[in-house]
């Protein structure tokens, strides 16, 4: 075994009781290493200087390049959206355009013309009720006016659609701050629910960058701490429109806590909408209520919520409904935000859905690109429908 000189041991104990023999005895051990290496080429380092008694070594700098900050979109203007989209909207809603046009068209209806009517409308998801309703009055307004020609048909079907999805209801989004008696500034707070699975975090990004576009200054609040995905997925939304993020440290945070910063940081920094994303985990009706009731609880002691959004997926049909209803209960919804509405969905359930909820439809979203959240509007909507 190779040892070093007790000579050399001896020198470098009286050197560390002298306190200066650190860098020495690591330079010696270094030499005898290059000594073992079987004569490689490597570069003899000087022995490193000792550090003050009571001072601190400085840490060393990483040289490597920072992360660059993600590049800021500017996301498409909101007015008009719904007619950019119109192609889309026709594909969802194909049993209420071409097919019910084409019946309604024939020179005579017959009975069972009527049921092929209603068969498309129960297809399309519009309801029961609606359907119903529907069916009555082009039957009445078909009889009475005697009405065949293509245009005159689909000016009946479109005047009835749009009185079905009563456009008196209020469908504006309440974004407006206010101010507290004492003179505080106070954002204007939305809570986005619904359940995991539909979109809902997807949705409040998007739902940043329409308020972006409209000139609003936004905080996003990933109070859905239950996801381990959900405030990365929520962080690089606002990263991309330069909107900040409140989000725990940690997974299974309170989501009470995060909702409460979220809002008081759009109080402090005097910021106009406060989104706040929640959890969607239906496993447990009373969980999902006590969560859901404390985060308005604690949220409104800075500024109570001024919109409670639903989000619903269009292609679940009752089963959405159902989900729907739960959430109505629980939160106090001011609004519905209709998701993947392209493809598959029928346009049916926009219907079906303001009837059952009592609500009105203020978002629809009819594709997968970061500006294809549309705000809801009556006529353009049936409009799409009918091609």
């Amino acid at each position: 075994m190779n040892e070093l000189p007790w000579i050399e041991i001896i020198s470098v104990v009286v050197a560390l009781a002298g306190g200066g023999g650190i860098g020495l005895l690591a330079a010696r051990r270094r030499r005898h290493t290059q000594d073992q290496g079987g004569g490689q080429a490597t570069v003899e380092r000087e022995p490193e200087a000792a550090a003050e008694p009571g001072t601190v070594a400085e840490p060393e700098v990483s040289t490597s390049p920072a992360r660059e900050a993600p590049t800021v979109e500017t996301p498409a203007p909101t007015a008009g959206r719904l007619v950019r989209l119109r192609d889309r909207l026709a594909r969802s809603g194909s049993p209420l355009g071409a097919r019910l046009l084409s019946v309604l068209s024939r020179d005579s209806l017959t009975e069972d013309d009527w049921d092929e009517i209603e068969e498309e409308l129960l297809l399309a998801d519009v309801g029961a009720g609606p359907t119903t309703e529907l069916l009555e009055a082009l039957r009445t307004k078909v009889r009475v006016l005697g009405v065949r020609e293509p245009a005159a048909v689909r000016d009946l079907l479109r005047s009835e659609l749009v009185a079905l999805l009563d456009p008196a209801l209020d469908r504006t989004l309440r974004t407006e701050p206010t101010t507290a008696e004492d003179g505080t500034h106070l954002p204007a707070v939305t809570l986005v629910v619904g359940v995991n699975g539909t979109g809902k975090t997807t949705t409040v990004g998007k739902l940043a960058r329409v308020l972006v576009a409209d000139g609003r200054s936004v905080v996003l609040g990933a109070a859905d701490t239950f996801r381990a995905a959900a405030a990365d997925q929520l962080t690089t939304w606002g990263d991309r429109v330069g909107v900040p993020t409140v989000r725990s440290d940690r997974e299974g945070a309170d989501p009470a806590s995060v909702a409460f910063e979220a809002v008081a940081r759009g109080r402090d920094e005097k910021i106009d909408v406060v989104l706040v994303d929640t959890a969607g985990r239906l496993q447990n009706k009373a969980g999902l209520m006590d969560e859901l009731g404390k985060i308005v609880r604690v949220s409104s002691k800075v500024a109570a919520p001024s919109e409670v959004l639903l989000v619903l997926d269009a292609t679940t049909g009752q089963n959405g409904l159902s989900q729907a209803r739960v959430f109505a209960e629980v939160a106090g919804v001011t609004g519905i935000v209709l998701t993947k509405l392209d493809g598959t969905a029928k346009g049916g359930i926009v219907v079906q859905v303001q009837r059952e909820l009592g609500v009105p439809v203020k978002l629809i979203g009819l594709g997968e690109g970061p500006d294809d959240l549309a705000p809801f509007d009556v006529e353009e909507f049936v409009d799409g429908i009918l091609g």
